[in-house]
């Protein structure tokens, strides 16, 4: 797992921050909270970058009662999507973007 984003929050439950990997830099990426969310498997959360959705966010909450969210980036130029987990701080004031591959595997 590595950090690729670290994000602050701003207002009721949103945020903004910065990505940055190998392919991808970032700037000014806004997490903010999804008002059409209709249904119990729908996201909680859209990543917006200017006026371009590039994710989908769900609030979780780990087996030890942390709150976080499980995010699902994509873009036509990524190979498939990346899929990280935002977690705040011990102290709460910023959050860390951890990336994360799924099941394990290496890639395709």
């Amino acid at each position: 797992m590595a950090t690729i984003g670290t994000f602050k929050k701003i207002g009721n439950n949103e945020f903004t921050g910065d990505i940055a990997t190998l392919s991808v830099q970032a700037k000014n990426v806004r997490i903010i909270p999804d008002q059409r969310a209709t249904g119990e498997n729908a996201p909680s959360h859209r990543v917006m970058i200017g006026r371009a959705e590039i994710g989908a966010a769900w609030a979780k909450t780990s087996n030890e009662g942390r709150n976080y969210l499980g995010l699902k980036l994509d873009d036509p130029s990524f190979n498939a999507p990346i899929y990280a987990n935002l977690f705040d701080d011990e102290e709460g004031d910023t959050f860390s973007l951890i990336w994360s591959r799924p099941n394990g595997r290496r890639g395709d």
